[in-house]
């Protein structure tokens, strides 16, 4: 790990990272980040995906379990018998 790295800043301000860089704080190919200025300071980091958000949160279920759980709620809403 690094502390501190000197990057390259193209002929239109564009700054360009290493691959170690970009590594170590998650940024990934088609991602978007997040510039903040603060005094004269740029902070810069990764915003998380869709994908990145809900991974944790997906749950597998059988079609049984489903169709378990569609009757229960419509139970409850009174729509189904």
């Amino acid at each position: 790990m690094f502390s501190e790295v000197i990057l390259k800043v193209g002929k239109k301000g564009e700054i360009y990272t290493t691959k170690e860089v970009r590594k170590a704080v998650g940024i990934k190919p088609g991602g978007s980040v997040r510039a903040v200025v603060k005094g004269s300071k740029l902070i810069i980091e990764p915003l998380p995906t869709v994908e990145d958000l809900i991974r944790d949160k997906i749950v597998e279920l059988t079609p049984n379990e489903v169709e378990k759980i569609s009757e229960e709620l419509q139970k409850e809403r009174g729509v189904y018998g």
